[in-house]
Formats: structure tokens, sequence, C-alpha cells
């Protein structure tokens, strides 16, 4: 017995003991540029042509993200399900929403959402704008009625009525449902989260450390950035959840529930890897608690193979390196 729990003992040091032979490359040595170019670094900004911003849109959204009084109950607010002091998510299988009624599927983090290619699991709104006032108006989230009840209650607070003039300066009427939207969007537009993996990137091969390098080539080998690629590794596109093998819950069919197209039965939006570690539980309805059993999941089904128990945990390591600066994450006064 004394001898099993001794090499119990010396499990989480394995990784690091046996790197050298796994790895093969010294502790500084980065991969081939070329490799890399499915990655991209966070862009300078989520700016949008559409939707221009300004310091007072994003002064007026970050009030609003906060803002209870958007709610039915007048107890929930944007920053209930996605706290900006937790990385955005509330580490919850399913928010709860009006009178504590739980969601359909999990509350994804709010960092870096602008710049994904839609919004929501399914895709079902183009941009942060058109997102925002979904949960407002859904019946089991914050369960305004209308778009008008919620002009007309901000309406009635003081404050408000200068903030949406500032923003939305020659409009006669400045709040409505759209600025309300607008608003918030480009508040979330301004959370971006950097982080060492962008100045690994950029060529300092020391900003990732040798486990976290080890992890970066067993993602690589098993093609895990032929879906999570890009700035923010995945959120890029749709892809169908159990591509080999059948995945065990499929009572939520995605996007085949917006389309009705057999093709997209079990299709949904893959989610980013940035702040992955910080973001559990996972998946579309929350079913996975820890990051160790996300990367067995997706390991078995959407590429048919085991993954090894080292290999494991090297991919977890690299995944830390993926946790950037948070902020915005005090309630504004």
């Amino acid at each position: 017995m004394m001898h099993v729990r001794s090499l119990r003992s010396l499990r989480p040091l394995l990784p690091a003991l046996l790197l050298p032979l796994f790895i093969g490359c010294g502790p500084k040595q980065a991969l081939d540029p070329f490799v890399l170019k499915v990655f991209q670094p966070l862009p300078a900004t989520y700016a949008s042509k559409d939707h221009p911003s300004t310091p007072e849109k994003v002064a007026l959204g970050r009030r609003l993200y906060f803002e209870t009084r958007l709610s039915r109950g007048q107890d929930l607010s944007c920053q209930s399900c996605h706290p900006l002091d937790r990385y955005g998510a509330d580490g919850k299988r399913l928010s709860p929403g009006h009178r504590g009624v739980l969601g359909r599927r999990n509350s994804p983090t709010v960092y870096n959402a602008a710049g994904q290619m839609a919004q929501f699991w399914d895709g079902r709104a183009a941009t942060v704008e058109d997102q925002a006032m979904g949960p407002v108006l859904n019946p089991v989230e914050m369960a305004m009625p209308s778009g008008e009840e919620a002009v007309k209650i901000l309406s009635s607070i003081p404050g408000y009525g200068s903030a949406f003039r500032t923003a939305f300066p020659g409009d006669a009427a400045p709040i409505t449902p759209a600025h309300i939207g607008e608003a918030i969007g480009a508040f979330e537009r301004e959370l971006r989260t950097p982080s060492r993996w962008d100045r690994y990137l950029a060529g300092e091969s020391g900003a990732l450390t040798s486990m976290e390098r080890a992890g970066l080539k067993t993602f690589l080998a098993y093609s895990c950035q032929t879906c999570h690629g890009g700035p923010l590794l995945g959120g890029n596109s749709f892809q169908k959840l159990g591509a080999v093998k059948p995945w065990p819950d499929s009572r939520d069919q995605g996007r085949f529930e917006l389309t009705a197209h057999e093709a997209d039965r079990m299709v949904f939006k893959v989610p980013p890897l940035r702040n992955v570690a910080k973001t559990a539980p996972y998946f579309h309805d929350g079913s996975v608690a820890t990051l160790e059993e996300a990367v067995d999941r997706m390991a078995e089904h959407q590429t048919g193979k085991k993954m090894g128990w080292m290999e494991r945990q090297f991919v977890v390591r690299f995944f830390g390196a993926l946790t950037g600066e948070i902020s915005f994450v005090s309630t504004p006064e």
C-alpha cells in the first residue's frame, strides 16, 4: 500500500517528469510559424462598421449591462448570468431566470463574444447588438413583456434620459429598444481578454511554459485547430457535435430547431477556447463539469480517438495559457 500511495503522490508530477521525452524540444523552442498561422492574436478592437462606438455609448451600455430594472422582477441583469468578475460565465449548468426558472442552454462567456461569427449556441443573432435584447425579452430569462415596456421603465429613471441623449445625439426620442441593444453591444465590444497566448503568437516563445507548448503540440496532433482556430480558437463556425461518435444526449438538436434543415441536426456554434479554464461547466447543456472530461469527450466524439492521460494533462495546461486579462468587473455607479 505504501508503494501505491507513493506512486499516486507522484502522479501530478508525471507530466513534468516525462516532458523531455514527449515534447522533444528545448524549453524555449517554438513551433514552426507556418503551423501557427491557423491562429491569430486578438484584434486590437471589435469595432463594428454598422454600429460605430463612442465613449458615451460604451458608458451607457455598461450601466445597462448591470441594470436589474430591465427584468420583469427587477432582480436580474446581464451581469447575473454573465458576471464580469468570473470571466463572464456564472459557473452554473443552467442559469436561473425569472422566478428561478432554468434556461435550456448553458450561459456562455460574454468576453470576446463580439469577435464571434454569431451569437447564441445556435447562431440566431448575428451581432452582440442583435443579441442584447434577446434575454431581456425572453420569458424564461429576464421576462420583460416588450421592448416598449423596457423603454417606459428606463424613461422613468432619472439620469437615463440625458445618458441616451448624449449617446445618441440628434434623436428626438433616443430611448428605444434598438438603442438599448446598441449601447449594450458597444460595451460588450470592449470586453477583450489578451493573454500570454497572444505574446506567444507574436514571437515570444517563452510566454508559454514547456508543458503548455507540449499541450499545443498535442492539440495540433489531434487536429483540434480544424474547428478551434482563428483569434478566439473557435467561435467562427458551426459544427456537428458528435461528428464521429454520436453525442449521448440528442434532446437538444441545435441549429435544426432554428432552420429545420436535416444537415443542422446536432449542429452548434463552436465555442471559443479563450478563458476556457475559467468557464466551466462545458457544452451547450453544461453537462460536463471539468475541463479534463471536456477534453476527453471532444477527442472521443469529434475525432474517434481516446486521448491518453498525459496528453490530456498537457492540453489542459495549454488551455490555461488562453486565460486572459478581464476588465470592467466592478458595478458602475
